[in-house]
């Protein structure tokens, strides 16, 4: 439901936890320039590594064309989410909804809220098996830039997955530990700055290959495939990865919730979006472009880890220690929330439960006393075995990739903001504006059906050519 008060709640509080609610939350300060920062990091992330390969797939006319559509689609649904934070009108409406799963159930009722729900939450979870699997590719290409440039090009340099993912595992069972969202904000900060600073080293490494190649590689058709039906599943699976990096609906409203209303939030939050928007497709298709200029047929699926970029090889491996730290720091973003949700849950269910609201407290050196509570070391941990098993057992980045962005594309980031667009806006049914709407859903969800059949059947190939080898 709405909320009629002028008090800002906390940025996703929806999905905070549950202690949060209880302080007073600040005044709403932010501007369009701190929602644009906002937009960014929530944006560009493990998505960007895959666009050069995406591009390739899809060759230098449709490769490009559709980045830029993405980033059409993106803007079309943040502008008329933007208009749905207000009710009944989207700049003086006294009701506001502050999350994006509070306007579902506002304008939508409360099943819909509960379809969303298990979308929403499949996306954070889904998330965080796509990091696991990002985080380890970085650490193995470390070792094989390291090994490469110690015995030669031709070295054989050999790591395995599994390894590398049980201590990714480790390292996020003890942030998990990290009580809500309060606490990491140090974390998000930290994981910006590196997710900036790969995306900037990716594109400025492809620029510089370009440069010493001394011709632009790659066709307009892209990367041939042993078969036409074979070159039409990479071709659905890049258009999967791309819709995997852009959308950020879920966030949208909660960073509206920040801004000051003067002038009305939906228009500084529809301008910063502009711009956020300008910006990250700048450096995707930057990333994308000249990743597949630089290596044409032989563009790597993930642009850091899958060697196309030898030297310098210190400056390889800082890139991938970037995407290692991002990563280690972003899969708590995206999991606190899941956290948060199933915390709650729990503890309405089972209110006299020692197990869930007895703490047990001790002191660390150097640092405040830390109160464990007994339940969230259980669930919190078996969260994070479930999501390193199933990156086990599928450690395919572009695919899993794939299935996700597809599986998530049109729900959350088309289908829910029209719907409430056109309640909020009460536009008449099979009006010409109604028809357009409904027609751009339509195309969505084709994307989105073509995208997840070509990622799930990439993916299942690539899981039996495993099997065969073992």
């Amino acid at each position: 439901m709405g909320e009629e008060d002028d008090q800002q709640s906390p940025l996703l509080k929806s999905i905070s936890s549950a202690g949060a609610s209880q302080q007073a939350p600040p005044k709403r300060t932010g501007t369009q320039w701190t929602a644009v920062a906002h937009i960014i990091t929530g944006v560009i992330g493990a998505g960007v590594l895959s666009l050069a390969w995406s591009v390739a797939q899809l060759g230098w006319i449709l490769g490009p064309v559709c980045i830029i559509c993405f980033a059409g689609i993106s803007g079309v649904s943040t502008f008329v989410l933007c208009d749905c934070y207000r009710y009944p009108d989207p700049e003086y409406g006294t009701t506001r909804n502050r999350s994006f799963m509070e306007a579902v159930k506002f304008y939508l009722g409360e099943k819909q809220q509960r379809i969303c729900g298990v979308f929403a939450q499949e996306s954070l979870f889904g998330t965080g098996i796509a990091y696991t699997i990002t985080a380890t590719a970085s650490v193995r290409a470390i070792l094989r830039s390291n090994c490469h440039h110690q015995g030669g090009y031709n070295a054989p340099c050999q790591y395995g997955d599994s390894f590398y993912m049980l201590l990714f595992g480790i390292v996020e069972i003890l942030l998990s530990q990290i009580p809500d969202f309060r606490s990491i904000e140090w974390l998000s900060i930290f994981a910006a700055v590196m997710s900036f600073s790969y995306a900037l080293i990716g594109s400025g490494l492809g620029f510089l290959k370009v440069i010493e190649n001394g011709t632009i590689k790659g066709s307009i058709s892209g990367v041939p495939a042993s078969s036409n039906l074979k070159k039409l599943w990479l071709a659905f699976e890049a258009l999967a990865d791309v819709a995997f990096a852009y959308p950020y609906t879920l966030i949208v409203l909660e960073i509206q919730d920040t801004l000051k209303s003067s002038p009305p939030e939906n228009q500084t939050m529809k301008a910063a979006s502009l711009k956020a928007i300008v910006i990250t497709t700048f450096f995707y298709l930057c990333c994308g472009c000249f990743g597949y200029a630089a290596f044409g047929d032989s563009t790597p699926g993930n642009l850091l880890t899958g060697f196309g970029f030898y030297e310098p090889h210190w400056l390889v491996d800082l890139a991938n220690a970037c995407i290692v730290l991002h990563l280690v720091g972003a899969y708590q973003i995206f999991s606190q929330p899941v956290f948060a949700t199933a915390e709650r849950w729990f503890a309405y269910r089972f209110t006299d439960s020692g197990f869930l609201n007895n703490h047990i407290s001790f002191k660390i050196p150097l640092f405040s006393t830390f109160r464990l509570n007994p339940f969230r070391v259980v669930f919190r941990t078996m969260y994070v075995v479930s999501t390193t098993a199933l990156a086990m057992s599928f450690p395919y980045f572009n695919s899993v990739l794939g299935v996700l962005g597809a599986l998530n594309f049109w729900p959350l980031a088309v289908y829910f903001p029209v719907e409430m667009y056109l309640k909020q806006k009460k536009i008449r049914a099979w009006s010409r504006e109604w028809i357009c709407y409904r027609t751009f859903s339509c195309l969505c969800l084709l994307v989105t059906v073509v995208g997840f059949i070509g990622s799930l059947e990439e993916l299942t190939s690539a899981r039996s050519s495993d099997e065969k080898l073992m």
